[in-house]
Protein backbone atom coordinates (compact mmCIF):
# COMPACT_ATOMS: atom_id res chain seq x y z
CA UNK A 1 0.00 0.00 0.00
CA UNK A 2 1.54 3.77 -1.62
CA UNK A 3 1.80 6.21 2.03
CA UNK A 4 3.52 8.82 0.24
CA UNK A 5 2.57 11.02 -2.99
CA UNK A 6 5.40 11.07 -5.54
CA UNK A 7 4.58 13.47 -8.34
CA UNK A 8 5.44 13.51 -11.70
CA UNK A 9 3.87 16.58 -12.90
CA UNK A 10 2.85 19.30 -11.13
CA UNK A 11 -0.34 19.02 -8.80
CA UNK A 12 -1.92 22.57 -9.48
CA UNK A 13 -1.41 22.74 -13.34
CA UNK A 14 -0.15 19.45 -14.59
CA UNK A 15 3.12 20.46 -15.92
CA UNK A 16 6.17 18.01 -16.36
CA UNK A 17 8.54 20.83 -15.82
CA UNK A 18 9.24 20.85 -12.22
CA UNK A 19 12.68 20.97 -10.23
CA UNK A 20 13.63 20.29 -6.90
CA UNK A 21 14.26 23.71 -5.37
CA UNK A 22 14.93 23.51 -1.72
CA UNK A 23 15.05 21.09 1.35
CA UNK A 24 13.06 21.84 4.80
CA UNK A 25 12.63 20.40 8.23
CA UNK A 26 9.55 19.41 9.70
CA UNK A 27 10.62 21.44 13.05
CA UNK A 28 7.20 21.30 14.66
CA UNK A 29 6.46 17.65 15.44
CA UNK A 30 9.10 14.62 13.18
CA UNK A 31 12.58 16.49 12.44
CA UNK A 32 12.45 15.03 9.06
CA UNK A 33 13.52 16.39 5.89
CA UNK A 34 11.37 16.61 2.26
CA UNK A 35 12.12 17.95 -1.11
CA UNK A 36 10.26 21.43 -1.81
CA UNK A 37 9.48 21.54 -6.03
CA UNK A 38 9.12 23.90 -8.37
CA UNK A 39 6.84 24.20 -11.20
CA UNK A 40 8.48 26.20 -13.69
CA UNK A 41 5.02 26.71 -15.88
CA UNK A 42 2.97 27.99 -13.20
CA UNK A 43 5.27 28.89 -10.51
CA UNK A 44 3.48 26.68 -7.99
CA UNK A 45 6.06 24.93 -5.31
CA UNK A 46 4.92 21.74 -3.73
CA UNK A 47 6.51 19.14 -1.32
CA UNK A 48 7.82 15.89 -2.66
CA UNK A 49 7.19 12.61 -1.28
CA UNK A 50 4.46 13.33 1.54
CA UNK A 51 1.79 11.07 3.37
CA UNK A 52 -1.41 10.06 1.49
CA UNK A 53 -4.65 11.32 3.57
CA UNK A 54 -4.65 8.34 5.29
CA UNK A 55 -1.44 8.58 6.76
CA UNK A 56 -0.69 12.11 6.87
CA UNK A 57 -2.04 12.54 10.60
CA UNK A 58 0.86 11.89 12.87
CA UNK A 59 2.31 15.17 11.25
CA UNK A 60 -0.28 17.23 13.07
CA UNK A 61 0.32 15.30 16.13
CA UNK A 62 1.81 18.20 18.53
CA UNK A 63 0.56 20.01 21.22
CA UNK A 64 2.42 23.10 19.80
CA UNK A 65 0.23 23.05 16.12
CA UNK A 66 -1.92 25.97 17.74
CA UNK A 67 -4.61 25.50 15.57
CA UNK A 68 -5.34 22.28 16.50
CA UNK A 69 -4.77 22.35 20.09
CA UNK A 70 -5.41 26.35 20.67
CA UNK A 71 -2.52 26.37 22.86
CA UNK A 72 -1.10 29.06 24.98
CA UNK A 73 1.71 27.78 25.80
CA UNK A 74 4.92 29.77 25.21
CA UNK A 75 5.81 33.53 23.98
CA UNK A 76 5.28 32.86 20.16
CA UNK A 77 1.84 31.13 21.31
CA UNK A 78 0.70 33.71 23.48
CA UNK A 79 1.52 36.63 20.98
CA UNK A 80 -0.41 34.24 18.09
CA UNK A 81 -3.49 34.51 20.43
CA UNK A 82 -3.75 38.52 21.46
CA UNK A 83 -3.29 38.93 17.69
CA UNK A 84 -5.76 36.22 16.34
CA UNK A 85 -8.78 38.40 19.21
CA UNK A 86 -8.53 41.41 16.62
CA UNK A 87 -7.99 40.07 13.77
CA UNK A 88 -10.99 37.47 13.87
CA UNK A 89 -13.02 40.61 14.34
CA UNK A 90 -10.98 42.18 10.61
CA UNK A 91 -11.58 39.25 9.16
CA UNK A 92 -15.47 39.86 10.16
CA UNK A 93 -15.61 43.33 8.64
CA UNK A 94 -13.66 42.20 5.64
CA UNK A 95 -16.33 39.44 4.62
CA UNK A 96 -18.99 41.71 5.28
CA UNK A 97 -17.79 44.07 3.05
CA UNK A 98 -16.52 41.31 0.39
CA UNK A 99 -19.87 39.97 0.33
CA UNK A 100 -21.90 42.67 0.90
CA UNK A 101 -24.08 41.06 3.43
CA UNK A 102 -24.37 41.74 7.08
CA UNK A 103 -25.60 38.12 6.86
CA UNK A 104 -25.30 35.11 4.89
CA UNK A 105 -24.26 31.54 4.55
CA UNK A 106 -20.84 30.66 4.99
CA UNK A 107 -18.94 27.93 4.68
CA UNK A 108 -15.44 27.92 6.98
CA UNK A 109 -13.25 25.55 5.67
CA UNK A 110 -10.30 24.06 7.70
CA UNK A 111 -12.46 25.86 10.89
CA UNK A 112 -9.67 24.33 12.97
CA UNK A 113 -10.93 25.30 16.92
CA UNK A 114 -13.89 27.16 15.41
CA UNK A 115 -12.85 30.92 16.38
CA UNK A 116 -13.54 32.23 13.55
CA UNK A 117 -17.10 30.10 12.88
CA UNK A 118 -18.33 31.48 16.32
CA UNK A 119 -17.34 34.62 15.44
CA UNK A 120 -19.69 34.94 12.58
CA UNK A 121 -22.09 32.84 13.90
CA UNK A 122 -22.52 35.80 16.63
CA UNK A 123 -22.47 38.25 14.01
CA UNK A 124 -25.82 36.50 12.89
CA UNK A 125 -24.69 34.36 10.41
CA UNK A 126 -25.31 30.95 9.50
CA UNK A 127 -22.21 28.75 9.29
CA UNK A 128 -21.37 25.23 8.65
CA UNK A 129 -18.10 24.35 9.66
CA UNK A 130 -15.72 21.77 8.21
CA UNK A 131 -12.17 20.13 9.97
CA UNK A 132 -10.12 16.80 10.04
CA UNK A 133 -8.73 16.86 13.24
CA UNK A 134 -10.80 15.04 16.58
CA UNK A 135 -8.77 17.58 18.81
CA UNK A 136 -9.93 20.59 17.08
CA UNK A 137 -13.17 19.59 16.68
CA UNK A 138 -13.80 18.61 20.50
CA UNK A 139 -11.89 22.04 21.39
CA UNK A 140 -14.81 23.69 18.80
CA UNK A 141 -17.49 21.86 20.56
CA UNK A 142 -16.32 22.32 24.17
CA UNK A 143 -15.32 26.15 23.53
CA UNK A 144 -18.30 27.62 21.83
CA UNK A 145 -20.58 25.14 21.26
CA UNK A 146 -19.99 24.43 17.35
CA UNK A 147 -20.43 21.01 15.69
CA UNK A 148 -18.18 20.78 13.61
CA UNK A 149 -18.23 18.38 10.17
CA UNK A 150 -15.41 16.46 8.52
CA UNK A 151 -14.18 17.31 5.51
CA UNK A 152 -15.86 14.31 3.83
CA UNK A 153 -19.18 15.97 4.14
CA UNK A 154 -18.49 18.80 1.23
CA UNK A 155 -19.36 16.35 -1.50
CA UNK A 156 -22.61 16.44 0.56
CA UNK A 157 -23.73 19.78 0.61
CA UNK A 158 -26.12 21.68 -1.69
CA UNK A 159 -24.88 23.50 -4.40
CA UNK A 160 -25.41 27.53 -4.62
CA UNK A 161 -26.01 27.60 -1.39
CA UNK A 162 -23.18 29.57 0.69
CA UNK A 163 -22.76 33.67 0.22
CA UNK A 164 -19.41 32.98 1.17
CA UNK A 165 -16.46 29.96 1.37
CA UNK A 166 -13.49 30.78 3.17
CA UNK A 167 -10.00 28.88 3.81
CA UNK A 168 -7.57 30.43 6.16
CA UNK A 169 -4.69 28.87 6.07
CA UNK A 170 -6.34 25.60 4.70
CA UNK A 171 -6.15 25.18 0.43
CA UNK A 172 -2.23 24.29 1.46
CA UNK A 173 -3.06 21.30 3.26
CA UNK A 174 -5.95 19.98 0.84
CA UNK A 175 -4.87 16.69 -0.98
CA UNK A 176 -7.82 16.76 -3.06
CA UNK A 177 -6.65 20.45 -4.41
CA UNK A 178 -8.09 19.93 -7.54
CA UNK A 179 -11.45 18.46 -6.09
CA UNK A 180 -11.77 21.01 -3.84
CA UNK A 181 -11.78 24.31 -5.99
CA UNK A 182 -14.66 21.98 -8.08
CA UNK A 183 -16.47 21.82 -5.46
CA UNK A 184 -16.11 25.27 -3.97
CA UNK A 185 -17.60 26.29 -7.34
CA UNK A 186 -20.92 24.56 -7.30
CA UNK A 187 -21.62 25.30 -3.66
CA UNK A 188 -21.37 29.21 -3.93
CA UNK A 189 -24.26 31.02 -5.53
CA UNK A 190 -24.00 32.94 -8.32
CA UNK A 191 -22.61 36.47 -6.44
CA UNK A 192 -20.63 34.26 -3.96
CA UNK A 193 -16.87 34.87 -2.44
CA UNK A 194 -14.16 32.07 -2.24
CA UNK A 195 -11.89 33.97 -0.08
CA UNK A 196 -8.33 32.40 0.26
CA UNK A 197 -5.92 32.97 2.56
CA UNK A 198 -2.33 31.47 2.35
CA UNK A 199 1.48 31.91 2.30
CA UNK A 200 3.58 33.43 -0.33
CA UNK A 201 7.01 31.96 -1.30
CA UNK A 202 7.87 35.10 -3.13
CA UNK A 203 7.79 37.80 -0.28
CA UNK A 204 10.14 39.55 1.16
CA UNK A 205 10.51 36.87 4.52
CA UNK A 206 10.32 33.70 2.55
CA UNK A 207 13.55 34.61 0.57
CA UNK A 208 15.33 35.42 3.67
CA UNK A 209 14.85 33.17 5.18
CA UNK A 210 14.81 30.06 2.89
CA UNK A 211 14.28 26.80 3.93
CA UNK A 212 14.02 27.56 7.25
CA UNK A 213 11.08 29.65 6.59
CA UNK A 214 7.88 28.72 8.66
CA UNK A 215 5.53 29.01 6.25
CA UNK A 216 6.81 25.82 4.12
CA UNK A 217 5.53 24.21 7.31
CA UNK A 218 6.45 20.80 5.74
CA UNK A 219 4.94 18.01 5.10
CA UNK A 220 1.98 19.88 6.91
CA UNK A 221 1.75 22.02 3.61
CA UNK A 222 1.46 20.30 0.23
CA UNK A 223 1.58 23.29 -2.13
CA UNK A 224 3.44 26.26 -1.73
CA UNK A 225 1.83 29.22 -3.41
CA UNK A 226 2.68 32.35 -5.39
CA UNK A 227 0.15 34.89 -6.78
CA UNK A 228 0.50 33.66 -10.52
CA UNK A 229 0.14 30.08 -9.53
CA UNK A 230 -3.31 31.36 -7.44
CA UNK A 231 -4.65 33.27 -10.41
CA UNK A 232 -3.88 29.86 -12.93
CA UNK A 233 -5.51 27.36 -10.72
CA UNK A 234 -8.62 29.27 -9.96
CA UNK A 235 -8.85 30.32 -13.54
CA UNK A 236 -8.80 26.33 -13.96
CA UNK A 237 -12.25 26.41 -11.89
CA UNK A 238 -14.01 29.14 -13.04
CA UNK A 239 -12.93 31.70 -10.65
CA UNK A 240 -11.54 34.99 -11.50
CA UNK A 241 -9.34 37.35 -8.85
CA UNK A 242 -11.07 40.18 -8.03
CA UNK A 243 -8.89 41.52 -5.90
CA UNK A 244 -6.82 40.84 -2.84
CA UNK A 245 -5.39 41.65 0.41
CA UNK A 246 -2.54 41.79 2.92
CA UNK A 247 -2.67 39.92 6.55
CA UNK A 248 0.06 41.99 8.19
CA UNK A 249 0.63 40.25 11.34
CA UNK A 250 1.58 37.06 9.56
CA UNK A 251 5.62 38.61 8.65
CA UNK A 252 6.05 38.74 12.17
CA UNK A 253 4.44 35.79 13.78
CA UNK A 254 6.54 33.75 10.74
CA UNK A 255 9.50 35.50 11.11
CA UNK A 256 9.37 34.78 14.89
CA UNK A 257 9.31 30.86 14.34
CA UNK A 258 12.01 30.89 11.52
CA UNK A 259 14.15 33.08 13.70
CA UNK A 260 13.73 30.08 16.29
CA UNK A 261 14.44 27.46 13.27
CA UNK A 262 17.26 29.32 12.12
CA UNK A 263 19.11 29.62 15.04
CA UNK A 264 17.72 27.82 17.58
CA UNK A 265 16.13 30.95 19.35
CA UNK A 266 13.46 33.22 18.98
CA UNK A 267 14.69 36.70 18.86
CA UNK A 268 11.51 38.95 18.86
CA UNK A 269 13.61 42.44 18.22
CA UNK A 270 14.68 41.12 15.03
CA UNK A 271 11.88 39.17 13.73
CA UNK A 272 9.85 42.27 14.01
CA UNK A 273 12.34 43.98 12.50
CA UNK A 274 12.47 41.23 9.39
CA UNK A 275 8.74 41.36 9.50
CA UNK A 276 8.00 45.24 9.02
CA UNK A 277 11.01 45.15 6.73
CA UNK A 278 8.94 42.47 4.43
CA UNK A 279 6.00 44.61 4.91
CA UNK A 280 7.09 47.66 3.46
CA UNK A 281 6.78 46.42 -0.46
CA UNK A 282 3.28 45.37 0.70
CA UNK A 283 2.01 48.72 1.00
CA UNK A 284 2.13 49.32 -2.54
CA UNK A 285 1.50 45.77 -3.62
CA UNK A 286 -0.67 43.34 -1.19
CA UNK A 287 0.65 40.41 -2.95
CA UNK A 288 4.27 40.83 -1.66
CA UNK A 289 2.40 40.24 1.48
CA UNK A 290 3.95 36.92 3.67
CA UNK A 291 0.13 36.17 3.42
CA UNK A 292 -2.11 37.00 0.57
CA UNK A 293 -5.92 36.55 1.09
CA UNK A 294 -7.17 36.11 -2.75
CA UNK A 295 -10.83 37.18 -3.25
CA UNK A 296 -12.15 34.70 -6.00
CA UNK A 297 -15.79 35.15 -7.92
CA UNK A 298 -16.95 33.13 -10.51
CA UNK A 299 -16.68 33.46 -13.60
Amino acid sequence: MTTTISYQQCPACGSSQITQVLKAIDYTVSNEQFDIWHCQQCTMRFTQNVATLEHIGKYYQSTAYVSHSDTQEGLINQLYHRVRNFTLRQKQRLLQKITGLKKGCLLDVGAGTGAFAHTMQQAGWTVTGLEPDDTARRVALDKYQLSLNTPESLYQLTAASFDAITLWHVLEHVHDLQGYLQQFNQLLSAKGSLIIAVPNYTSFDAHYYQAQWAAYDVPRHLYHFSPKSMQLLAAKHGFKRTTHYPMWFDSVYVSMLSEQYKNGKSSFIKALFIGLWSNLPVIGNATKCSSVIYVLKKI
